[in-house]
């Protein structure tokens, strides 16, 4: 599985990369986590709106902050 959170390195994409890594803790999921700041891969994935999390090259949530359990359920489904 491959993660990849899209932000800017505001204070709330630097959160949703760390829940993202808890939530992998906690559901024991193995998958690679990437941290994207560049703004044109941002904006080539479709998001307008950061933080975003984009799991397997689908953007799941955009323009919230997830809590880790929020993330365990979305890469669980």
């Amino acid at each position: 599985m491959k993660i990849e959170i899209l932000g800017t390195g505001c204070p709330k994409c630097k959160k949703l990369y760390e829940n993202t890594l808890s939530a992998i803790k906690m559901t024991g999921i193995s998958a690679d986590v990437e941290k994207i700041e560049d703004i044109a891969k941002i904006m080539s994935a479709g998001v307008m709106s950061t933080p975003a999390i984009v799991v397997d090259g689908v953007v799941k949530s955009s323009g919230k902050l997830l809590s880790p359990e929020d993330i365990a359920t979305l890469i669980k489904g």
